[in-house]
């Protein structure tokens, strides 16, 4: 997979693995890593599907509407991918926080959904429910933080607290901030989200 891989200067701190959004690709949440964390080791990758020219993680089938076989497929090669890397570069596999937007945020919630010991944490921002139906494995040690919009037109707010559910459920650590700026990423939550980081420890 495309990416990019920064060492921090801090081996204690985890690895964050940035995501993009559709259209997106490996440089544009640089940015929002260094915010939350300059001393922590980035994994940014560009997604290994085309829609129409633009970037992303899986295929869809329609605004809303994944294709799930190809999620599947994408996940797993995406969890692939992490071990390979741990071992290329030399970090703690253990070790890694996710941090996705909007279509990122959807594969890294796959990630959860389908691999117990993929993520350590995640910061999902205007996240969907990656998949319906299916068990969560015990995420009991696993800690995440969902950015959301009280009127984004892409993730409704019950769709937003169905995801806090079933990762809660599976016995997630959740916490969840909400905007009103739609589907945009702000400040705002980028803030919040250190906010979180940081009580991590």
């Amino acid at each position: 997979m495309k990416h990019i891989f920064n060492k921090g200067t801090n081996p204690n701190k985890p690895t964050f693995l940035m995501l993009h959004g559709t259209g997106g690709n490996e440089l544009d949440l640089l940015p929002l890593a260094g915010v939350i964390d300059d001393e922590a080791n980035v994994l940014s990758v560009r997604g290994n599907v085309l829609e129409q020219g633009m970037p992303r993680f899986f295929r869809r089938l329609s605004e809303g509407v994944f294709d799930e076989e190809d999620l599947i497929f994408r996940t797993n090669e995406l969890n692939e991918f992490l071990n390979e890397a741990a071992e290329k570069y030399e970090f703690d596999r253990d070790n890694i926080i996710a941090i996705g937007y909007s279509n990122g945020a959807n594969i890294a919630a796959s990630l959860l959904f389908h691999y117990q010991h993929a993520l350590k944490g995640a910061i999902l921002l205007h996240p969907m429910v990656p998949r319906r139906g299916i068990t969560l494995p015990d995420l009991a040690n696993t800690s995440v933080f969902i950015g959301a919009g009280t009127n984004d037109p892409i993730c409704s707010p019950e769709e937003t607290k169905e995801l806090q559910q079933l990762l809660q459920q599976a016995n997630a650590n959740v916490e969840l901030h909400w905007g009103n700026r739609g589907h945009q990423l702000t400040m705002g939550e980028v803030e919040s989200a250190k906010e979180w980081y940081l009580k991590l420890g």
